[in-house]
């Protein structure tokens, strides 16, 4: 089923004042990204997770996903999941985010607690409010069209509040890395501005797999996800009925009980445990040609580097063993030309061996 764009128009700008009042973003950064590590390494000289790197023109991928959604959320409304062992490396960049913003799990346990937990926080504070999840660690070669998209689901999701909206990029290659989405059409081209059910979720398939996928005008699965706080909370609810309501229960117990609670709490995605099941109440929307990259091991991030031509000073060195980047990619990294699907190659060998 394909659902037509609820277009703004001149006369609503009082609708989507309203709107935009009641938007949320939550910032996912608690991961330990551990993939790039060979290249956070030699950007920092330790192993932080990449989020809180300067890997781009001197910013953190932390900062620069703050920067792209600021015209789209209000920074008192901007929620931060984050991990209490990489405080050192996330202190200094959020000192002045208020407390109440910053949701820090005492361990790393998956996509799925994070999420839960900014969702009853934020119900707990607007219960109608309308909430995007941002992973920390993506980028967009054209942040205009990404950021329009936004806007749409935004006022999609505000008329359709018992949908949750993920947005997808346009597939580039048939890349066995990422997770499709494969909209309920038989071929889709980009969907344009439309939105449309999900047929099916394809976690990091086969390349000949992949190959059909991008044949048939699938979608990359970015994660970014937008949808009415209650319509999440109800997904989780059906689909991890035990574990959503001991979470609830354990946030309203004290501090040393929440913190056994969450320690024992198995790892569980978010995509896996509640997305793949819940098909039948997801939509799906298009970024169209933003340029979206999942900057989650090397080869990715190379050419997302190189793409975007910046100076990098952390790059400036000759030879970095522990990552197996040789003397000309550095040079690359440095700022100069060289063409990403060579760049991409040659990492591919050298990373390898």
């Amino acid at each position: 089923m394909r659902y037509p764009n609820s277009n703004r128009t001149e006369g609503r700008n009082d609708v989507r004042s309203s709107v935009a009042r009641h938007r949320w973003g939550v910032i996912l950064a608690g991961g330990d990204g551990t993939r790039l590590q060979p290249l956070t390494r030699l950007a920092c000289g330790d192993n932080r997770p990449k989020q809180f790197c300067p890997l781009l023109g001197g910013k953190t991928l932390l900062a620069h996903t703050r920067e792209r959604i600021a015209t789209a959320i209000d920074p008192d409304r901007l929620l931060f999941v984050l991990t209490r062992k990489h405080e050192p490396f996330y202190k200094e960049a959020l000192q002045s985010v208020p407390g109440f913003q910053k949701i820090v799990q005492p361990h790393n346990r998956g996509t799925l607690p994070a999420i839960l937990w900014s969702l009853l926080h934020i119900f707990h504070t607007e219960s109608r409010a309308l909430v995007a999840f941002f992973p920390s660690d993506h980028y967009f070669n054209n942040e205009d069209a990404f950021i329009s998209t936004i806007e749409r689901t935004f006022d999609f999701a505000n008329e359709k509040r018992d949908s949750v909206i993920l947005l997808g990029a346009a597939a580039e290659r048939a890349e066995s890395e990422y997770g499709w989405i494969e909209p309920d059409s038989a071929r889709l081209t980009g969907l344009d501005h439309e939105f449309a059910s999900v047929h099916r979720f394809w976690e990091k398939p086969p390349l000949e797999t992949a190959r059909v996928l991008l044949a048939q005008g699938c979608l990359w699965n970015t994660f970014v996800m937008i949808g009415s706080v209650a319509a999440f909370l109800k997904m989780i609810r059906r689909s991890e009925p035990a574990l959503f309501e001991t979470f609830k229960a354990a946030l309203r117990s004290d501090v040393p009980q929440f913190e056994e609670f969450y320690a024992g709490l198995e790892p569980s995605d978010f995509s896996r445990k509640v997305l793949t099941p819940g098909t039948e109440t997801l939509l799906v929307a298009s970024c169209g040609d933003a340029g979206w990259s999942d900057l989650g091991e090397p080869r990715r991030f190379i050419a997302a580097l190189t793409e975007n031509g910046g100076e990098n000073p952390w790059a400036a060195t000759d030879i970095c063993n522990k990552c197996g980047l040789t003397r000309e990619q550095i040079v690359t990294l440095s700022g100069q030309k060289k063409s990403s699907t060579s760049v991409q190659e040659s990492v591919v060998l050298t990373s390898s061996s």
